[in-house]
């Protein structure tokens, strides 16, 4: 295994830019407690105790300087502690020459804890609202576990070429669910959604599960906020049957796949079951193999395996799910380093 790249040391005036911005106590709390959440104005404003716009202008010096990064939800704008680059690097830093157990910053954890736990009422509200829905559908298929797992085993089979995955998407992410069972194997990830309530959702859950490394951000599937080559895997999990147009998604998908990278598709088969039209905004009753494969080819990419899973019993009744496995026929040129792409 090759030895990690060492870090570029950083310019003067990167290091003093960054230095000066977060040298103020407001500023320097809101580095600490960026590095714990992505928080709006309105949350900082309560854990810190401080007035709307003065959070505002602190939040604008931290940003021109690489400290935090923004991103907009709808009406809202989230912070969180910048990853990447010169202000990433001295935050990292800066946090760990800090204690924890100081009073000022365990103060703010605490209120942390309130905004955290208010915007989990929230979450759990339009998730106990939807639930029957929901769970109307998974009673028509494999039980949830049983897809995870074949998932996981397509994914990781050595049969089919796997590898190590560095970045995943999760496109039309939903409950983040997808994230939260792969957070153990990568090392960052990306869920996107175009539902704002369910992005609250995702973010509760992520939370709860002490998943930092992943983030969630807003997008149209047909256009992801990423880079080209910017992910190992791709997973669009039970989405295409929402969309007027499935190639063009895999096409976007594929787009952001680095070479080598693998999309996995997972969506129902042909099936007559007309009320998931109207009750539950399906736009298509499943596809037939080849007509995902046929996308999966406009989009460049090689077929490496399909699987069904039939419901026990009731095939004629329920829904089976679908996995289609694809690659990048690519091949990453030895040396070519992907691995430091930022994903914003």
């Amino acid at each position: 295994m090759s030895n990690p790249k060492p870090r570029q040391p950083l310019s003067f005036p990167a290091v003093l830019e960054s230095l000066k911005a977060a040298g103020e106590d407001t500023r320097l709390r809101l580095v600490a407690v960026l590095g714990e959440a992505e928080l709006t104005v309105s949350d900082l404003t309560e854990i810190l105790g401080q007035s709307q716009p003065r959070i505002s202008r602190h939040l604008k010096l931290l940003a021109e300087a690489g400290l935090v990064e923004r991103h907009r939800e709808a009406s809202w704008i989230f912070y969180r502690r910048a990853a990447d680059g010169a202000g990433g690097r001295i935050g990292a830093a800066l946090l760990d020459l800090l204690d924890r157990d100081d009073p000022v910053l365990a103060g703010d954890r605490a209120r942390l804890v309130a905004v955290r736990t208010a915007r989990a009422a929230a979450a759990q509200a339009y998730f106990a609202a939807h639930a029957r829905e929901w769970d109307e559908i998974r009673r028509l298929h494999v039980p949830e576990a049983a897809v995870e797992a074949a998932v996981r085993q397509v994914l990781f089979d050595p049969s089919l070429g796997a590898a190590p995955i560095q970045s995943l998407l999760d496109l039309g992410t939903g409950t983040g669910r997808m994230l939260e069972v792969f957070a153990p194997d990568i090392e960052r990830g990306m869920g996107i959604d175009l539902s704002p309530d369910m992005l609250g959702v995702a973010r509760t859950n992520l939370e709860r599960a002490g998943i930092r490394h992943c983030l969630l951000r807003q997008s149209d599937i047909y256009a992801v906020p990423a880079p080209r080559d910017s992910f190992n895997a791709v997973i669009v999990h039970q989405v295409l049957h929402y969309l007027d147009d499935g190639g063009r998604a895999l096409k976007e998908a594929a787009r952001v796949l680095r070479p080598g990278g693998r999309l996995l598709v997972v969506d129902f088969a042909p099936h007559g079951l007309e009320f998931l039209r109207d009750a539950h905004a399906h736009r298509h009753l499943g596809f037939p193999r080849e007509t995902v494969e046929g996308w999966l080819a406009d989009a460049g990419l090689d077929l490496v395996t399909f699987r069904t899973l039939a419901p026990d019993g009731k095939a004629g009744d329920g829904l089976t799910v679908s996995l289609w496995l694809a690659r990048d026929p690519r091949v990453l040129m030895a040396g070519a380093d992907l691995a430091d792409r930022e994903i914003a």
